[in-house]
């Protein structure tokens, strides 16, 4: 076998087991191996395999009834993923004020990873009706405004390929490098139910000194909300956050 097949068997198999480790959450936070096996679409050998191997490294474990829930091992893994994402208090202070200029919005800030843009800090908002995301919830970057601020910093043909990837046809492609486009010369991006019917959002990129994007900071809600009226009074105020996060070391410091 050459060096090149296995490190191809290597990597499908670890796309396998984080795979695997994703049909785990809030909501099945146990599974049994038939569960994993239909929910995967894996033959039962692959995924009890992958089981084994998965426990081996603490990422599962299997408890005396039989159900397979995380591992113990996965609380390391967490603590430093919360000491190195942890946005500091002043960032906070940004998305709460962010949230109370507008009206009570739920404000957060999302980062870029591959194709997905992942939310690292949430500030729920206080409206009786609200859009509230977890953070660490992975969305699709080439989805909703935030995503849209966040590929500004990317070149056209960058934007294209993530478009392209997405599966939804040459027309949503081009249309993502135009608003992408849009959304770069303007300073801001808004979205209404382009990810999830009934809900809006406005975004602005986080943008270092140096130029780099680094975040995108911006607001989410019911769309009955986000009026044109309140859109234009709040543009201002997402800018003005993205620019004060900008200011913001921790920001500097993840470029």
């Amino acid at each position: 076998m050459t060096e090149a097949t296995t490190g191809g068997d290597g990597v499908r198999s670890v796309h396998r087991a984080l795979d695997l480790l994703g049909h785990f959450d809030e909501q099945h936070t146990s599974r049994s191996v038939r569960d994993l096996v239909e929910a995967s679409g894996l033959a039962k050998s692959t995924v009890v395999r992958l089981v084994t191997t998965l426990e081996h490294a603490g990422m599962l474990w299997t408890r005396g009834d039989g159900r397979i829930v995380p591992g113990v091992g996965l609380m390391r893994w967490s603590r430093l993923a919360q000491a190195t994402w942890a946005v500091p208090p002043e960032a906070m202070d940004v998305l709460r004020q962010l949230g109370v200029d507008c009206g009570g919005e739920s404000s957060r800030v999302y980062v870029r990873q591959g194709a997905s843009r992942v939310c690292i800090a949430q500030q729920e908002g206080t409206q009786q009706l609200r859009h509230v995301v977890r953070v660490g919830d992975g969305m699709p970057v080439v989805l909703g405004a935030t995503g849209h601020a966040l590929l500004t910093g990317l070149p056209a043909e960058q934007v294209a390929a993530l478009g392209a990837a997405a599966g939804r046809g040459p027309e949503f492609a081009a249309g993502l490098v135009r608003t992408v486009e849009q959304a770069r010369q303007q300073g801001w991006a808004a979205s209404h139910g382009e990810r999830e019917p009934g809900v809006s959002a406005l975004a602005a990129p986080v943008v270092t000194s140096a130029g780099d994007v680094v975040a995108a900071v911006g607001l989410g809600g019911p769309t009955s909300r986000f009026t044109p009226d309140h859109l234009d009074a709040w543009r201002p105020l997402v800018v003005e956050a993205a620019g004060r996060l900008a200011e913001i070391p921790f920001f500097g410091g993840i470029a």
